[in-house]
């Protein structure tokens, strides 16, 4: 099930899968700062010594930091909040060429671009757990090369663009072959639209998510990427998909949809096949029907 350490709880009378503590999907096998020493940070300087710092880490952030920007963080290391309150406002996080990393349990708000930037070749990313508030750009962007990430049970809350996989429709000759990103587990609230946008990445594998009241729209597969939307469910969404027809002014994706639950929401725009997940990692799917429940009491900050 979803990690090596996956437990079952009941919701409805039915076992489901309860978050793991171990790196699942395309991010398997990332282990963060594991072997290096844990340090607690409170401060702006603390937190931008500690991600700057080469070697494994452990970096526990406590109370709310505030830094500008996005600040880079280098290789093997777990970035984690303490407690149900740890929060980083006003900027975000970056990866260039990094590798190996955990970002848990922080709020991030405020960010005055991205909250969270997989960019430059980065691989083997988790982001997990957190809750996004108000970026001034994306939430979380996957870009230009990189790959092997999974972002689960986070909480995207009003956000507007959530997450981008793919910078540009020029990027072809860095972006195909890569881009490989597992969404799982979260809670797209009120958020408005790119849950993902994604162009050329394959697979994309899109599930068990709560699309909750997305304005715009829920998934865009464009610029012949390959996309999975598997076992979610969509919640008045006008617009759940947009693949075989283009977005904005991106061409045309590939974009599969399966064992999905639509309530109050227009139909899954559809066609092409995509690689199959199930090639790169093993996984079971929770009922859709059950997603609405399992993601608004596990994800986000403070739910560990």
């Amino acid at each position: 099930m979803h990690g090596f350490l996956s437990v079952l709880l009941a919701v409805n009378g039915l076992f489901v899968a309860a978050p793991s503590a171990v790196a699942d999907g395309f991010a398997t096998g990332t282990t963060g700062g594991v072997g290096g020493p844990t340090v607690v940070v409170d401060t702006t300087d603390e937190l931008l010594e500690a991600i700057d710092t080469v070697g494994a880490m452990i970096i526990q952030v406590s109370g709310t930091i505030a830094i500008t920007s996005k600040q880079g963080v280098r290789p093997n290391k777990t970035i984690v909040g303490l407690g149900s309150n740890a929060t980083i406002t006003g900027g975000g996080f970056d990866f260039y060429k990094s590798y190996n990393v955990i970002v848990r349990n922080l709020t991030f708000v405020d960010a005055e671009d991205d909250a969270v930037n997989v960019g430059q070749q980065s691989h083997h990313i988790w982001i997990d757990h957190n809750t996004f508030v108000r970026p001034v750009d994306g939430s979380i962007d996957v870009v230009r090369g990189s790959d092997f990430v999974t972002i689960s049970w986070n909480h995207f809350a009003g956000t507007d663009k959530s997450m981008l996989i793919g910078h540009s429709d020029g990027a072809s000759s860095t972006d195909v072959g890569h881009l490989r990103v597992s969404i799982h587990h979260n809670w797209f609230d009120g958020s408005r639209q790119r849950h993902p946008r994604v162009r050329f990445g394959e697979p994309v594998h899109v599930y068990n998510n709560w699309f909750d009241g997305n304005e715009l729209y829920g998934v865009a597969s464009t610029m012949n990427a390959g996309v999975l939307v598997e076992g979610n469910n969509f919640s008045g969404v006008p617009y759940p998909c947009f693949s075989t027809g283009g977005y904005a002014d991106s061409g045309p994706g590939r974009l599969v949809q399966r064992n999905n639950v639509f309530s109050g929401s227009g139909p899954c725009q559809a066609g092409g096949s995509v690689a199959e997940p199930g090639a790169y990692y093993s996984y079971t799917l929770d009922p859709p029907a059950n997603v609405p429940a399992i993601v608004q009491a596990n994800a986000g900050a403070g739910r560990l």
